[in-house]
């Protein structure tokens, strides 16, 4: 079974937003929510670079362990989702998530959050696959429809890559060698270990 990852090439990132956009008109993602966006490290400074941010369906999700009703769960392809109709709002997670991933909408009185929204990597919910109330809690499943997360496909400069994560770290390993520099991946160690895309496994001989 295929393990689910997402990489953003800091080297292509034009911060042109697109794929924020197609995040929010894919899923009709609630105000105050962006499951997506786009993040400028030293702007202003020579050799700035920008980065594409979302959930990245750690291999050891942080905001799993600190969920104290267990709403998150992990799918067959490493897909990190949770169950809204279990989350309590406590806020426990978006505190947890080193990527700031989990978020509330901006929505109802003061101190009132909701239920948490995140990035379900185009995969839906818990609820019947392309049903209308996966689709109200959750977004559109593309991943049942064989289709991949609709930030990656709009990205223009194919800086976001998301699918199998062999094939997106053999992409991006060519682009490196191709290049010659850019091996690491901002977020790449933190959420699915410390060996980095573009970089041969440890042990192996050059």
């Amino acid at each position: 079974m295929a393990r689910m990852k997402f990489i953003c090439d800091a080297e292509r990132c034009i911060e042109c937003n697109g794929c924020v956009t197609a995040c929010k008109n894919e899923h009709e993602v609630p105000w105050g929510v962006n499951r997506r966006r786009v993040v400028t490290l030293n702007d202003g400074v020579p050799g700035e670079k920008s980065i594409s941010v979302a959930c990245m369906h750690c291999s050891d999700a942080p905001c799993m362990a600190v969920c104290p009703v267990n709403c998150f769960y992990r799918t067959e392809e490493g897909i990190v989702l949770h169950d809204k109709d279990v989350c309590i709002g406590c806020g426990y997670c978006s505190y947890a998530c080193p990527f700031g991933a989990p978020q509330f909408p901006a929505q109802g009185t003061f101190g009132v959050r909701g239920k948490m929204d995140k990035c379900t990597f185009c995969a839906g919910g818990p609820e019947e696959h392309g049903s209308q109330a996966e689709f109200e809690k959750y977004g559109r499943n593309r991943l049942a429809e064989g289709k991949l997360p609709a930030c990656a496909e709009m990205c223009s400069t194919k800086a976001l890559l998301a699918g199998d994560g062999d094939v997106v770290a053999d992409i991006f390993r060519t682009r490196v060698v191709q290049r010659g520099k850019g091996a690491e991946v901002w977020g790449w160690g933190t959420a699915y270990g410390s060996r980095q895309a573009g970089q041969p496994p440890a042990g192996a001989k050059s």
